[in-house]
């Protein structure tokens, strides 16, 4: 009888990552990043964002290309919908660094995805920013993530591997914790 190892290839490079998290625990000073986004307003309620430089590891960065997104409000709002809104931005956000977060902590543990889908829900009472009633929040109340995982792995596993993601990701501490956000006029 002989053992075969399976080959786990969810396409995340684990070695590189751990490979900059030792880098970065020697020279913490690299690990302070600034990330930045532009946007111009188009008209109505329409706005052309874009993100491209960052500084990171002492030094300005930039992606491969500049990635663009549009926002709007939807035609019910008496608007022309040319984008998401603002507030679904945030749910793509989150989905989105939740889910690499599961992806590479399956490969670092050496679990096999076979595919992972998330729905997300926030409900929200619009009456605040309307300015309806001021006692109504402009935000989400909350927000629900559900995971469909299939893995090759146990569901205590899954439910470790989604609990770590949780734990490790940026966007949800943006999300749950406090942040100062300073608002400037510039002439």
């Amino acid at each position: 009888m002989t053992d075969v190892t399976a080959i786990v290839d969810n396409g995340v490079n684990v070695e590189a990552l751990l490979g900059a998290r030792e880098a970065l625990t020697e020279a913490p000073e690299a690990a302070k990043f600034v990330w930045r986004a532009s946007s111009e307003w188009k008209g109505g309620t329409h706005t052309q964002s874009s993100v491209e430089g960052f500084f990171g590891l002492g030094e300005e960065q930039k992606h491969v290309k500049q990635f663009n997104y549009d926002s709007d409000h939807p035609e019910i709002f008496a608007s022309e919908d040319k984008g998401s809104t603002p507030v679904e931005f945030i749910l793509v956000g989150l989905a989105g660094c939740l889910t690499a977060g599961i992806a590479s902590v399956a490969q670092n543990r050496g679990i096999q995805l076979h595919s992972v889908k998330a729905t997300l829900d926030a409900p929200m009472d619009i009456q605040g920013i309307l300015g309806i009633d001021g006692d109504v929040r402009n935000g989400f109340d909350a927000i629900t993530v559900n995971y469909e995982i299939d893995a090759d792995a146990s569901e205590e596993d899954i439910a470790a591997l989604v609990a770590q993601s949780q734990k490790r990701s940026a966007v949800f501490d943006i999300i749950t914790n406090p942040t100062n956000v300073n608002v400037e006029v510039n002439k």
